[in-house]
């Protein structure tokens, strides 16, 4: 049993790939959000290791993982993460991504999903034309040009800013840290996940989904009825929306995120929660 958080290396064929694990029982793997690593999760992971083997991973091309050749896909992540978890001899397990980290998770399912129990989707964009069309340029929030004074490092800070909670200066350095570790463009995941044609992918997710939406991220939380409108082929479609959740869902509302997680994964084993099912949490 890890009753304790460790870190080990993966070897797989982008090399060797950056995990942190804690916990025992039914595995559920953790993909962060661009350009972040398993830190995300930092206060999540302690609380989903009560009954599960949690393994949270740097995705291919982020944190300490092996870096990844431009263009980056979200194809390339979910290869990333299914060689990952094949390494580690895990056959079976459920999936938790927030932001590009839930694009990557669903593409899992969509290749996969007979090794799926299920899918937790946190603050997931819908990439779909109109998605492509609007993120067509240089990356979005986190395209900052690297400038020999340093301004990049205010202009990446400056750009999150407005999207976390106060106090925010321990998240945004959480979040500075990961965009500058080695290797890393802080805009190319958001670049992957505009390449993505995610209508041509979600129709063919084949498990239990919990949508999971954050009340003040703009960015997000609009594509919660869509999301679901689409996941046509998912036995059972939940939805759980933490109002005071921002772009910093995870980190500042670990509690909410984990009780609504260990919630969705009671309510399918003993059978399939209502569709129609939406709940607030406040």
């Amino acid at each position: 049993m890890t009753t304790n958080l460790r870190f080990a290396y993966a070897d797989t064929s982008f090399g060797q790939l950056h995990y942190a694990e804690q916990g025992d029982g039914p595995v559920l793997l953790l993909l962060h959000q661009t350009p972040r690593s398993w830190d995300e999760f930092r206060e999540l992971i302690p609380l989903l290791a009560v009954d599960h083997r949690v393994i949270a991973m740097d995705m291919v091309g982020f944190g300490a993982s092996a870096t990844l050749r431009r263009p980056q896909t979200i194809e390339a992540f979910a290869r990333g993460a299914w060689e990952l978890v094949d390494s580690l001899g895990v056959d079976r397990l459920g999936v938790l991504g927030h932001h590009t980290g839930a694009v990557v998770a669903m593409e899992m399912a969509a290749a996969r999903s007979d090794r799926l129990d299920a899918v937790i989707l946190s603050s997931c964009p819908f990439a779909d034309g109109k998605y492509r069309t609007g993120h067509s340029g240089g990356g979005g929030v986190d395209c900052a040009e690297r400038a020999e004074d340093g301004a990049h490092l205010q202009t990446l800070w400056e750009l999150r800013r407005p999207y976390y909670p106060e106090p925010a200066v321990e998240l945004l350095d959480r979040f500075i840290h990961d965009a500058l570790s080695p290797g890393v463009d802080p805009a190319e995941g958001h670049r992957a996940c505009a390449r993505y044609r995610m209508e041509d992918r979600i129709g063919s997710v084949a498990v239990p989904v919990l949508l999971i939406g954050a009340g003040q991220d703009p960015f997000s939380m609009p594509n919660v009825p869509t999301l679901r409108m689409h996941l046509t082929a998912a036995p059972s479609v939940d939805c759980v929306v933490i109002e005071a959740g921002t772009v910093a869902l995870i980190e500042r509302e670990a509690v909410a995120v984990a009780s609504a997680v260990r919630s969705f994964f009671a309510s399918i084993q003993v059978g399939a929660p209502n569709v129609n099912s939406v709940e607030r949490v406040r």
